[in-house]
């Protein structure tokens, strides 16, 4: 049986999880593929910590380039993320003439465009899987199963800290700052969960669907990001009153011939799919011309999840070098109707607002008023209960307005001697 020698960079948590899995599972896939994935070669900084799988002391080493010089590995699996060194160790092991397995969704939305250019010069491949969703085949599915399909949208809820804490918020009526000590005591999030909470993994993740869906590789300057840490309970709340859950939704969306890429928190209505996603669950929904709305749903992190994705992704290039070809990952057809990017400011849709006021008489019609002046009108609005201090949350559905508009609107009514804090606006999807 012929044997694939791979040499993996990093044995962290999804890194041993790999191991874990070509190890107890190696009968299992020889059979099945016909091939016997070996692993030759295991580097990490941190190369005495005991991990959860025992293994030869002498597959150990700290410096990568044993594996990306070794003419006898085939493949690379770099699990460190990251930009630098990430970067250098896949542009070695491709100069090597190795292909490349990954899944560092933040150095593909940086740098992706160059590294996939340099895999193409030498006939090598660099596949993805667990870059998004984790153990969840959207990659494969979006590149390969839906291959004749043009898409329309994309609505991801891709980032499963985040997705935690708005579901304690909404579920079990804990504040912010609880439900995120929730999530890290829960190991759901990092020590320094910014990266998650503010957006940014989301839009890393966003970036690479799009490219796959448009062919538009577009870098993360060009993405609108609005994190959760601005979402109180009440919000919360407010919004289940009126039939919607919020989620930290990335959004690529087509409308006309402007591609829109934006992540932040969205109102949801409860009577979608996408609403009932909670925990550190991942969905991401796709609208296509073929193949009609389909949702793509499962848990978006933990160690065997993601190394899942990573074993799939070994697979498949196991398969390809086998039979001698080369099957480029990413025929990327760019989508030509879309002309350009839509800035956020330019964008039409409704809103959920809430405005903190004074309880006196004529702050609604003030506060219409304003709204009214820049062409915006209201689909719906209460006045919530007095509380202690006299100030009341007034809270309303508006009509579509453009978001440049709504801003305008917004900053006047905050200068109002009668409104308190500042006015908070959340975007509502249809979906």
């Amino acid at each position: 049986m012929k044997k694939m020698n791979i040499g993996l960079i990093g044995f962290g948590n999804v890194g041993s999880g790999v191991v874990k899995i070509l190890r107890e599972k190696k009968n299992f896939l020889a059979e099945k593929i016909g091939v016997e994935i070996n692993i030759k070669k295991i580097c990490d900084k941190d190369i005495l910590s005991k991990r959860n799988v025992s293994i030869d002391k002498g597959l150990l080493t700290s410096k990568a380039s044993e594996i990306i010089d070794d003419p006898q590995i085939d493949i690379v699996v770099e699990l460190i993320g990251g930009i630098n060194p990430a970067k250098e160790f896949i542009s070695g092991a491709l100069k090597s003439g190795k292909n490349v397995v990954t899944a560092n969704k933040a150095l593909l939305a940086q740098n992706g465009k160059e590294l996939f250019a340099l895999a193409r010069d030498r006939g090598k491949n660099i596949y993805f899987e667990a870059s998004v969703g984790a153990g969840i085949p959207i990659i494969k599915s979006l590149r390969e199963g839906l291959v004749a399909n043009r898409f329309n949208n994309i609505f991801g809820i891709v980032n499963g800290t985040s997705n935690f804490v708005l579901s304690e918020m909404s579920a079990n009526n804990r504040s912010f700052p609880d439900a995120l000590k929730q999530a890290k005591e829960k190991g759901f999030a990092e020590k320094d969960p910014s990266l998650d909470i503010e957006g940014i993994d989301s839009a890393h993740k966003l970036i690479i669907l799009a490219y796959l869906c448009f062919g538009k590789l577009v870098s993360l300057q060009d993405v609108f990001v609005e994190g959760i840490s601005q979402v109180s309970l009440a919000d919360v709340n407010y919004a289940k009153e009126l039939g919607f859950e919020i989620k930290l939704l990335a959004i690529a969306k087509k409308d006309n011939n402007e591609l829109q890429v934006r992540v932040h928190p969205t109102l949801i209505p409860r009577s979608h799919l996408l609403s009932s996603v909670s925990g550190v669950y991942n969905a991401i929904y796709v609208s296509t011309d073929l193949a009609g709305n389909l949702m793509f749903y499962g848990p978006g992190a933990g160690q065997f999840s993601a190394a899942s994705a990573v074993v799939s992704d070994l697979v498949d290039l196991t398969q390809d070098i086998k039979a001698g070809l080369f099957r480029s990952t990413l025929n990327i057809i760019e989508d030509r109707s879309v002309k350009k990017l839509c800035r956020i400011e330019d964008i039409k849709g409704r809103y959920y607002i809430r405005f903190s006021a004074i309880d006196k008489p004529g702050v609604l019609a003030h506060v219409s008023g304003i709204l009214a002046k820049f062409g915006i009108s209201i689909a719906s609005v209460t006045q919530k209960e007095r509380s202690r201090s006299q100030i009341v949350p007034i809270v309303m559905i508006v009509h579509e307005a453009r978001e440049k508009e709504l801003r305008l609107a917004l900053s006047e009514i905050d200068r109002l001697h009668v409104v308190r804090e500042k006015s908070i606006a959340i975007r509502i999807e249809e979906l």
